[in-house]
């Protein structure tokens, strides 16, 4: 009996430890991304389209359940690892922190002023804002595979661009795709974080104290249009540290790596191919302007805006951050995918460019994937 129990130990260990490995997530987020294109284009695809469509609550769909409730989990690991970067680590240097925010906003322009080149037509011209848009959760899953030996600050960098990118987006769809943003929203939303320095004042530490702000931060947000998922950033910002909150990060983080995002890939990655023709101009251009946008135009107006902020000395490298390291972090911000997925959906009516659309979407981010493993292989050191 003592053997087996030893023998059973060291396989738990084992499989604890593999898990661990952050490369695992990302082959799990590939390989449920590799199953829902499969399954959206099989003779099945009809029962893909129902399974997200199911309604679960009321109104709220499978697919919504995943996207805005689900994935808040991952943005709540998000906020509680830029709090502790921003309060000890690498981010806690202002001059290091503009870094990304700077890149990030380079990051938008040059990919939109790389699609209305291509695209002059009034009509294709509304996607300008497709490419402008980096999926945090692809993105990060693409750093596992691609930056295995690059530094830890490079994933604080890469989480930071990637949050910043996705404001600007919920102001870009706000201020050019909606009719705007609902203030009784905003005021739920100000309420949570007036409860959460409330709750802060009177030095409550517990992390179960904050679910009464998280919620009316996720609802806010919901209700005044925001994508309420970046509920759990701010929420993750506020959590005070504490040895709880950090149980609650290390469990939140097997959940999310191992479950969540792998169910996020299977619920978003199935494009459909079918009713997509390029042979004439209006989609072929689309598909062009996108593709070149996220492929091309992330990486150069990231670097670009890198280049020009250490320049003029507005920003500042971490130390063991080094250029081939922004190299790929430029790439992996082509990664589009989910939020460019959804503002092709405000932005194209007619369905030929709606597919062409989707279809470039999901080439440029399979391309910037590659280019980023290609990339992350050439900058690990000799010795590995």
């Amino acid at each position: 009996m003592p053997a087996e129990r030893s023998l059973a130990r060291r396989i738990l260990l084992s499989v604890e430890s593999f898990l661990r490995v952050e490369q695992v997530s990302g082959l799990a987020l590939l390989g449920a991304a590799a199953v829902a294109l499969i399954w959206a284009n099989s003779p099945w695809h009809h029962s893909y389209e129902m399974l997200w469509r199911t309604r679960v609550l009321g109104s709220w769909t499978v697919d919504f359940g995943i996207n805005d409730g689900l994935m808040t989990l991952f943005f709540l690991v998000v906020g509680l690892e830029i709090r502790h970067e921003i309060r000890e680590g690498a981010l806690s240097d202002p001059r290091i922190a503009t870094l990304p925010a700077i890149m990030a906003a380079a990051g938008v322009i040059v990919p939109a002023l790389i699609y209305l080149l291509l695209n002059p037509d009034p009509v294709s011209r509304r996607g300008w804002a497709v490419p402008t848009a980096t999926d945090i959760a692809f993105a990060v899953g693409a750093l596992s595979l691609a930056g295995r030996h690059a530094p830890p600050t490079l994933r604080m960098l890469l989480l930071t661009l990637a949050i910043v990118d996705d404001i600007i987006a919920i102001v870009i769809i706000a201020t050019f795709y909606s009719s705007g943003i609902d203030l009784s929203g905003v005021a739920l939303v100000g309420c949570g974080v007036i409860v959460a320095w409330i709750i802060q004042r009177f030095a409550v530490r517990h992390p179960l104290a904050y679910v009464l702000p998280g919620a009316l931060l996720w609802f806010g947000m919901h209700r005044a249009g925001i994508h309420p998922t970046l509920a759990g950033v701010v929420l993750g910002m506020l959590l005070p540290p504490t040895d709880s909150s950090s149980r609650i990060l290390r469990s939140l983080h097997l959940l999310v790596a191992y479950a969540i995002l792998p169910l996020f890939a299977l619920a978003n990655a199935g494009v459909v191919f079918e009713g997509l023709s390029l042979t004439t101009a209006a989609p072929l251009y689309v598909t062009l302007g996108i593709v070149f946008g996220l492929v091309i135009g992330k990486p150069v107006g990231i670097l670009l805006a890198a280049a020009a902020a250490l320049r003029l000395r507005v920003a500042s490298l971490p130390e063991d951050v080094q250029w081939p390291h922004l190299v790929l972090l430029g790439c992996l911000g082509g990664v589009g995918f989910t939020m460019s997925l959804f503002i092709a959906n405000l932005a194209f009516a007619d369905g030929a460019l709606l597919a062409a659309g989707k279809c470039a979407i999901l080439i440029a981010s399979v391309l910037a994937a590659v280019i980023s493993l290609m990339v992350g292989r050439l900058t690990r050191p000799r010795d590995q």
